[in-house]
């Protein structure tokens, strides 16, 4: 199944996206997309209504806004440096154990929703990346188990903005979790849904020029080995995000590194998880 969330921001109703392309709600068929959906056979029970339901459920116009495909999760967990290209770029050893970082909730939007400069900000920049999405709940997992506890997968930008991340001391938490700097989707992907999640193509480009090709077989450590390895630290909980690292080709590698500014347009895919798109926009005043 292809899980989507649409309409307007904290409004979101729950939905899916059919074989041929169609959206229909899912309101019929229970709750939203979030913890308590997944922890309690909700995807399982969604699958049972659409083969009775999914005919005459309402159909959902293209047009209509498409928010992040689960409800805010408890958490959202990140890995550094998962691509070997990558740390080259950065100028960082591989890591002989995954790197762990958090993106703050509040970060997380639609996939085609605009990306908003923080405050301040001078350095902000892309990263295409695969996001696991956890099913149950998970501790000390071993990893010939770990894939049992995935829900699915979706399509991430975490952007980052490189002065908050790495001058301004401190976690690298502070420059991932602005508002707006996790959009995910455009849908949850079922693991059926996913041809081979350890070899997908994946993409980035800004103002229509790549940035970023590359494919999930070049990360260091699996999606297995990760949630495996994560789950030795803390619960995760059903819905809860673990994104997976980025290849090479972000703006901080290049020569002079090269950053996001208001105008650009930032267009992002892995092969059987979308597309999304991002305009980025200037920081708007909003209290904080």
């Amino acid at each position: 199944m292809k899980l989507i969330q649409f309409g307007d921001p904290g409004q979101e109703k729950p939905g899916v996206i059919l074989r041929d392309g169609t959206r229909i709600d899912t309101s019929g068929a229970g709750s939203d997309y979030g913890e308590d959906f997944l922890a309690n056979g909700g995807l399982k029970q969604l699958e049972s209504w659409l083969q009775t339901s999914s005919a005459s459920a309402p159909r959902v116009s293209s047009n209509v806004r498409l928010g992040p495909p689960v409800r805010r999760p408890s958490k959202i967990v990140c890995i550094g440096l998962n691509y070997r290209d990558h740390a080259a770029e950065t100028k960082a050893e591989a890591p002989k154990e995954p790197v762990l970082f958090f993106k703050s909730t509040t970060s997380l939007v639609g996939p085609n929703d605009p990306l908003m400069m923080p405050k301040d900000s001078s350095k902000v920049d892309w990263e295409v990346e695969l996001a696991v999405i956890i099913g149950k709940r998970a501790l000390y997992v071993p990893k010939e188990k770990a894939l049992d506890y995935v829900a699915g997968y979706a399509l991430h930008n975490d952007y980052s903005e490189r002065h908050f991340q790495i001058e301004r001391g401190g976690q690298w938490v502070k420059g991932k979790s602005a508002d707006t700097f996790a959009p995910l989707g455009p849908f949850l992907a079922t693991p059926d849904e996913v041809l081979n999640v350890g070899n997908s193509p994946m993409w980035l480009k800004v103002n229509g020029t790549m940035r970023q090709n590359s494919s999930t077989s070049n990360m260091i450590f699996d999606v297995a080995t990760l949630v495996s390895y994560i789950s030795q630290f803390m619960t995760l909980l059903p819905g809860d995000v673990i994104s997976t690292g980025t290849p090479a080709g972000v703006g901080l590698g290049m020569n002079p590194p090269l950053y996001l500014r208001s105008g650009d347009v930032v267009e992002l895919g892995i092969e059987g998880l979308g597309e999304s798109r991002q305009q980025v926009i200037a920081y708007d005043g909003r209290a904080q």
